[in-house]
């Protein structure tokens, strides 16, 4: 092939070549975008209707007093320690006992022997007992005479006392009913604003309650003074989760 005729061939080879590309863009630009898109792996669906909340608080007097007492003893060796607080507990017991708490009414709720250390240090320098005991004290206007009695008496160094219901479920019934009276108000009230009308109850979910910490207790205040401990009132809260269909 003469180099005449390579000189016309390269430039025909071009122009074709970009014939080709202009046409694809063409026919390309004509074609209906397509969007491609993987399966989510989860899928949200979301549910019509009214979701509302519901919450009451009934206040009772307490009938039970649940009273924390405990002694404690430091000695050199764990076997004097341990020794020693047998003999606090026994009289700690005994002076319980004497009050007219049964056995079903009387526990343990902790007991612990252990090395003392240095401040700052990891050398022992003793070893402490102590034993933490549980009353159940049904006559709670009298509670302020049981904790003089176990303290001056019974020798307990470590005191907590805390009111609550002998049987809280009439209560939380009671509760419960008035929670989700509220969630349906606030239902209806939301359906009428959203001009829509209130279905069925679809689910309802009832919430814990907290129970009230125990109140601590050091003794009396004054020599011979009879310690006064305010009964009050319990509160029991019950919320609730009310989901409604729309009608």
């Amino acid at each position: 092939m003469t180099s005449t005729r390579r000189l016309v061939l390269i430039p025909m080879a071009v122009a074709l070549a970009c014939s080709v590309a202009v046409a694809a863009i063409v026919m390309a630009s004509g074609r209906p975008t397509v969007l491609i898109s993987s399966p989510s792996a989860s899928t949200t669906t979301f549910e019509t209707g009214v979701f509302t909340s519901g919450d009451a608080t009934v206040s009772a007097k307490p009938d039970l007093a649940t009273v924390s007492a405990g002694v404690e003893s430091q000695q050199s060796t764990a076997a004097a320690a341990q020794s020693d607080l047998a003999a606090k507990a026994g009289k700690l017991i005994a002076r319980i006992k004497s009050l007219g708490v049964s056995d079903a009414d009387l526990s343990t709720s902790g007991y612990w022997v252990g090395p003392t250390y240095a401040m700052g240090r990891q050398t022992i320098t003793g070893y402490q007992a102590t034993e933490v005991l549980r009353v159940e004290w049904h006559n709670v206007e009298s509670v302020g005479k049981t904790l003089d009695a176990i303290v001056q008496e019974g020798g307990a160094t470590n005191i907590s006392v805390g009111f609550s219901l002998a049987d809280p479920k009439p209560a939380e019934a009671q509760a419960r009913g008035l929670a989700i009276a509220d969630a349906h108000s606030k239902a209806l009230a939301m359906a009428n604003a959203a001009g829509v009308r209130l279905g069925q109850v679809l689910r309802v979910s009832d919430m814990s309650t907290a129970t009230p910490p125990p109140i601590a207790y050091a003794g009396a205040a004054l020599p011979g003074a009879a310690t006064q401990v305010p009964v009050g009132q319990v509160d029991v809260q019950v919320s609730v989760e009310v989901d409604y269909a729309l009608g």
